[in-house]
């Protein structure tokens, strides 16, 4: 059976207004919530055989800390640059054309993207995918 893990990025730093919106840091908050995200993420057996993360600054340390977390080797974790302002046509594109080998995928990127492909997948709509939300489909 096949699965994936939608995680948006962790809570991001607003403070330095000529920072490219691509390369904003996370914040204190994001930091603090990392450990809990890779904790959820380990509680629930989370084993994929591959991260895809967006490019973006945020969602790359968020996908480094849940690999730690997780026990996935960070340097495995596939950095696609077009994920960052992706559409949710393109995140299913991108899934679609992953090899069948992959049994467990998971996506580290952006609202609302993930919110609106988790609503198409599961057909759920969902209130709110905050910062560090982590949504799994079996």
């Amino acid at each position: 059976m096949k699965q994936l893990t939608l995680v948006r990025h962790a809570k991001s730093c607003w403070k330095d207004p000529q920072l490219a919106d691509f390369d904003r840091p996370l914040n204190k908050r994001g930091l603090r919530d990392l450990p809990g995200l890779a904790a959820r993420a380990g509680a629930m057996g989370l084993r994929p055989d591959l991260i895809i993360s967006s490019g973006a600054n945020r969602a790359i340390n968020t996908a480094v800390q849940l690999a730690r977390g997780i026990g996935y080797p960070p340097e495995e974790i596939e950095n696609i640059a077009e994920l960052y302002h992706a559409r949710s046509e393109t995140l299913m594109n991108l899934l679609q054309s992953q090899s069948d080998y992959h049994r467990h995928i998971v996506v580290v990127g952006h609202n609302p993207s993930l919110e609106l492909l988790g609503t198409y997948l599961t057909g759920e709509k969902f209130s709110k995918f905050p910062t560090c939300g982590l949504l799994h489909i079996p």
